[in-house]
């Protein structure tokens, strides 16, 4: 199928036309005409997968087949989003689809200019982008209007009410009106938060165009069983051989605290490793110039809290490098998810440590998968490893202990890097 077979208004299908945009991804080919008729949707696609465009789209057919005249305060099209990157991110790809409509979009997250919100609002715009705290602190304020709200969108919805954002949803949903359409957009869906999205939708229809929970075919991903004393050594092993290869690759590393994020960088800047830091401590124009700089490549490498596994379109990641798993197993789908977008290939590794061994067992539960090993570089555990087999099958149990894992096999691979080793993934095996 292609685009124009979807009918879409002549300046959106012109905007698309000129960024070459030709044939939708299956949830957009999915979830656009039944969008276009009215139904609320709730939609499930893996990470990169056009989620966006696929409620941005039709939305904007509405606004530009039916338009209104809006008062000050008001707006047609209210998108809630977890985290100010990821509203960033939606506020432009309207902008970018709606190029030719005269189109007004607002931004309206903590961290940025408040007064300067308020000004824009007061013109009337015709989509509003938000994260729930900052919108409903402007509506105790009298600067918000809800009372022409035709489109409500839940972004990565799982994560937004995961982040505690249950409260602040459902009093932002008692100020929309009920004859509103609403759609729910994410990656995952959990059986708790399907029933808390069955119960603000209407009769919805459920797309699901992937394997929920699991990440692209097109992602090649590994685990490295480690020590934890010798995860940075790996890490800068992976990355000086990168440098050997000549592969001028982005590299997204995860860390699971912001000190944690900020030390890395440090650790690598002493190595003479460009490196900058992204989280939610950072101040909105130091993530901003963070995620620019990534973006057109000056700082090749970024690390980042989970704060950037939502949101963050940047194309050509090449490497996502889990330097501490996660600890919540569907973060791990969203974090192997920057890289491999829109069709295209990447690599993803992650390190297990010794007292990571249950946390990367939920994963694999979760995945519905075994993650090869990456038995080919300097640092291999095979203890660890054995240990992880025996968990996996059941024999064994784990405790969370540091030392744990280690009794059996307390001599390290003696294995050390190699001259233009690099980061391909020989001599893997299923971990589970």
């Amino acid at each position: 199928m292609s685009f124009e077979k979807l009918l879409l208004a002549e300046p959106i299908a012109r905007a698309l036309q000129e960024k070459n945009y030709t044939s939708p991804t299956p949830i957009q080919r999915e979830a656009i005409p039944v969008i276009l008729k009215g139904s609320d949707v709730v939609g499930c696609a893996q990470t990169g997968s056009g989620k966006t465009a696929a409620f941005a789209l039709p939305i904007l057919h509405h606004i530009c087949s039916k338009p209104v005249e809006l008062k000050p305060k008001q707006f047609r099209t209210l998108v809630l989003a977890p985290t100010r990157e990821l509203s960033i991110q939606v506020a432009n790809n309207f902008s970018l689809y709606g190029k030719y409509l005269n189109l007004k979009v607002e931004v309206i997250c903590g961290g940025m200019p408040m007064n300067e919100q308020i000004r824009r609002l007061m013109q009337g715009p015709d989509v509003v982008v938000a994260t729930p705290g900052r919108l409903l602190d402007l509506h105790q304020q009298g600067k918000i209007d809800f009372h022409r709200v035709d489109h409500l969108v839940l972004d990565e919805v799982d994560r937004m009410l995961d982040m505690g954002f249950v409260p602040d949803v459902k009093r932002i949903i008692k100020q929309v009106p009920t004859t509103r359409q609403t759609l729910c957009f994410s990656a995952t869906l959990t059986p708790t938060i399907a029933s808390l999205v069955a119960s603000i939708t209407r009769d919805p229809v459920h797309i699901a165009v992937d394997t929920v929970g699991q990440t692209a075919e097109n992602v090649d991903d590994r685990v490295c069983f480690i020590r934890n004393q010798d995860k940075f050594e790996l890490l800068y092993h992976l990355l000086e051989s990168e440098k050997r290869n000549e592969k001028a690759s982005k590299t997204l590393i995860f860390t699971s605290t912001k000190q944690g994020a900020d030390h890395l960088v440090d650790r690598l800047r002493e190595r003479g490793i460009r490196a900058a830091a992204m989280h939610g401590d950072k101040a909105q124009r130091i993530r901003e110039k963070v995620l620019e700089m990534f973006k057109v490549g000056t700082s090749p490498i970024m690390v980042a809290t989970d704060v950037a596994a939502r949101g963050i379109d940047v194309k050509n990641i090449e490497w996502v490098i889990n330097y501490d798993l996660p600890k919540e197993s569907d973060s791990y789908v969203h974090r192997v998810g920057r890289t491999a977008r829109a069709g295209a290939s990447g690599r993803a590794v992650s390190l297990c440590a010794e007292f990571d061994l249950t946390v990367l067992r939920a994963i694999e539960l979760h995945l519905r998968k075994s993650i090869p090993v990456w038995e080919d570089q300097p640092y291999h555990h095979e203890g660890l490893a054995v240990r992880y087999r025996s968990l996996s099958s059941g024999t064994v149990s784990v405790a969370t202990s540091p030392n744990h894992g280690l009794l059996s096999n307390r001599k390290r691979s003696n294995r050390r890097a190699r001259p233009g080793a690099g980061p391909a993934f020989p001599g893997s095996h299923a971990a589970g």
